[in-house]
């Protein structure tokens, strides 16, 4: 079993497809490691809808090809169409962060996937879930990676979420930069 990392985002009801798409990773893989959810603006591309992000953990003895092949699946069936251009609105953003250990190209996937140290969007939410855990590539923490990260014009924060009757983040009392804490 390998503990598997994803990131999961919504521009269009993202509250309604974040919720379908968590219960059905807690259906499919069971326990569900989450971090709180930040809202946060679109990151190479312009479009008046913010994202809602967060990183999901859970453990799992499928290869990246059978983790991918559902998320794509998943995506289709929330209305992702496969040649729509990349930076642009979707119900339903699933993206293969880790798989264990795994680095190198596996079942063509790239593993860890180069988003975690380029983005907040994804390294604010893994560093908060998994804050001791190394990037199975460069062996640093990535509590560690979201201290040295230079945030630049990316903004996020956390929103109020809900799922199952948990609160799985609460909103801060005012939108701010994130800051990486040096």
């Amino acid at each position: 079993m390998n503990l598997v990392t994803v990131s999961l985002g919504s521009n269009i009801d993202p509250i309604r497809h974040l919720h379908c798409c968590l219960d059905a990773l807690a259906d499919t893989f069971g326990r569900l490691h989450i971090s709180s959810v930040y809202e946060s603006e679109p990151v190479g591309f312009t479009d008046s809808r913010n994202f809602y992000n967060l990183v999901v953990a859970f453990y799992s003895d499928w290869t990246p090809g059978q983790l991918q092949a559902w998320a794509k699946q998943l995506e289709i069936e929330h209305g992702r169409q496969p040649d729509v251009a990349k930076f642009s609105p979707r119900a339903l953003d699933i993206d293969l962060l880790t798989v264990g250990e795994l680095c190198g190209v596996i079942d063509d996937i790239a593993l860890p996937r180069s988003e975690i140290s380029h983005n907040a969007f994804v390294l604010q939410p893994l560093a908060e879930l998994l804050p001791t855990t190394r990037h199975p590539q460069c062996g640093t923490s990535y509590a560690q990676l979201w201290e040295a990260f230079e945030l630049g014009s990316q903004r996020l924060w956390p929103v109020d979420f809900n799922w199952r009757g948990r609160w799985i983040s609460q909103a801060d009392e005012q939108p701010q930069l994130a800051v990486a804490r040096r």
